[in-house]
């Protein structure tokens, strides 16, 4: 994957701190155990400089040896991970209302902020026989081709945007190749009726609603999402749960929206008042 979410190996005259993290960015969704060998590879690095950094970042808790010799991520970087305020403190004020859009919907309700060129997904409520998606909690979502990723590009700095509008398609099966005019239609259609909706064919046939979660500052900070069967629930329905529910975190984190506009009915308290 493009962009932030792709491992660079590290040059020899790199800072160890350099080198150690570059050892790290070599574990993906697909490559999520690997032997010393196959990271000295993947990370430009002689065998003994590997060794060397492998051994601390497995003490320290970054990387677990398994039985067969080969590593995987450690629980102390989840640890350390969970204390991003980007992450745990979106997700610990949005929770409770994921749980209410889960009751409604008992599929699936994703929860992801921008991170480079790619959405992350931080949190996903998912009933035990939800629909198959393709994403984990954890893991990059492209801009593109996702409804969450399309709520935060369409709310990104106008230099993101014009970069991803520009760049090719990624190939992703499933996912409906928009053309640059097309996307930009579509990132404006956003901005204007504040969802996106996106259709995919694998690895399941569903419908995905997005909305943006501002910050206090006004700023988007991460995108509400729902995941259901195509042709279950019309679009028509599901986008005002989640413009609802993305609405109320946004208030919960200090976002004061524009007023509406609508009218209040006067209650009879306000009745009573003198001049009512």
């Amino acid at each position: 994957m493009a962009g932030a979410g792709k491992a660079q190996p590290a040059g020899p005259g790199e800072p160890v701190v350099v080198r150690a993290l570059s050892l790290l960015a070599q574990f993906s969704e697909h490559r999520r155990s690997l032997n010393l060998s196959e990271l000295s590879r993947l990370a430009g690095l002689a065998p003994a400089t590997c060794l060397r950094l492998v051994r601390h970042l497995t003490e320290w808790g970054a990387l677990e040896r398994l039985e067969d010799g080969r590593y995987v991520v450690g629980v102390r970087l989840w640890e350390i991970a969970s204390l991003s305020p980007r992450g745990h403190g979106v997700r610990q004020v949005a929770l409770p209302y994921l749980e209410d859009l889960y009751e409604v919907t008992r599929h699936h309700v994703l929860l992801s902020v921008l991170e480079g060129r790619d959405a992350v997904l931080i949190d996903r409520l998912s009933s035990r026989t939800a629909t198959e998606v393709a994403y984990r909690v954890g893991g990059r979502m492209p801009l593109r081709t996702t409804a969450v990723g399309q709520v935060l590009l369409a709310y990104a700095g106008a230099d993101l945007r014009a970069e991803v509008v520009a760049q090719a398609a990624p190939i992703e099966l499933g996912a409906g190749d928009l053309s640059a005019a097309e996307l930009r239609n579509a990132l404006a259609a956003v901005r204007q009726s504040g969802a996106a909706v996106v259709r995919r064919t694998r690895p399941s046939r569903t419908i995905s609603v997005a909305a943006p979660i501002h910050g206090a500052g006004g700023g988007v900070v991460a995108a509400l999402s729902i995941v259901v069967p195509d042709a279950a629930t019309p679009a028509h329905e599901l986008v005002p749960l989640v413009r609802a529910a993305a609405r109320a975190i946004s208030r919960h984190l200090g976002h004061r929206a524009v007023a509406s506009g609508a009218w209040r009915h006067p209650g009879p308290a306000d009745m009573q008042r003198p001049g009512a």
